[in-house]
């Protein structure tokens, strides 16, 4: 037979536990993309300026100045073009105009399609670039709002491979949970 002892003592060994550190969340504007949104459709680029992406701004409005200065300059064209041809119409001939005096009537007329058609062409283009003002700025607001960790990784990678003596394109993505 077997006899023995057993005892029991509380542990001594005192573990001190580490402090976790509080997470800090931060807060989050809702109406931050429809206020970007709003700024942009009032004063082009005040959007972007809201969302501090300054170097946008003189993208805006190198894009937009440059398309309006096309629209007047074909809208000087076209007025140009019409108001001779409305003088040849009642048998006035000028032939003082530098722009439009040595045409003829046929390529006046050729000239007024063509400066209106550019015209209304640089026309929906600045409606474009403002409507992609305003959706730039919206989408760059929610983009500000968009959780970046290093959780997800994406890294791209190029390999030689010896066997067929070509490279290939690799791309690895990686969630840690």
């Amino acid at each position: 037979m077997f006899f023995g002892t057993i005892w029991a003592q509380n542990d001594t060994l005192k573990m001190v536990q580490p402090e976790m550190p509080k997470l800090t969340a931060q807060a989050l504007n809702p109406l931050a993309p429809a206020k970007a949104a709003f700024y942009s459709a009032i004063v082009p680029g005040l959007g972007q300026y809201y969302n501090k992406s300054y170097w946008k701004i003189p993208l805006v409005y190198g894009g937009m100045g440059t398309s309006l200065y096309f629209y007047i300059d074909n809208q000087r064209a076209y007025t140009r073009a019409r108001d001779e041809y409305k003088l040849r119409l009642r048998g006035i001939e000028r032939t003082d105009n530098p722009k439009v005096g040595s045409y003829t009537q046929d390529q006046l007329v050729t000239v007024q399609r063509n400066a209106q058609r550019n015209r209304d062409l640089s026309l929906f283009i600045t409606i474009g670039l403002y409507i992609l003002n305003i959706v730039d700025a919206n989408v760059d607001a929610h983009l500000q709002q968009f959780n970046v960790d290093e959780d997800l990784s994406f890294k791209p990678n190029l390999e030689y491979n010896p066997q067929i003596n070509q490279h290939h394109f690799n791309v690895n993505v990686s969630y840690r949970f």
